[in-house]
């Protein structure tokens, strides 16, 4: 998700801050796609915090359903967002 977030920002002419990068990039992401999709940024975002803390707090409190789900969520979102760029720029359908 974080990859599929920073190719729109890229997409759109911008760049992530060197600092809070994921956290700019969710946000880019809320603030481009709008309020309909609210409810699956606010997934976005819990993902990028367990991440977080997985890497940088050795948490690792995830369950098999959450995994699931998260997958789910983030092939809706790289989908939304996939189609987004090809609608801005029609040429990208073809790499």
């Amino acid at each position: 998700m974080i990859r599929a977030g920073r190719a729109l920002m890229y997409s759109k002419g911008y760049l992530p801050t060197a600092k809070n990068s994921h956290k700019t990039i969710v946000e880019f992401t809320r603030l481009t796609l709008g309020d309909e999709y609210h409810g699956l940024i606010g997934k976005f975002n819990r993902m990028r915090r367990k991440r977080h803390d997985f890497i940088y707090e050795t948490k690792n409190h995830i369950t098999s359903h959450e995994a699931k789900s998260s997958l789910e969520s983030a092939k809706k979102l790289i989908d939304k967002i996939i189609a987004m760029v090809k609608q801005d720029n029609p040429q990208m359908g073809l790499f």
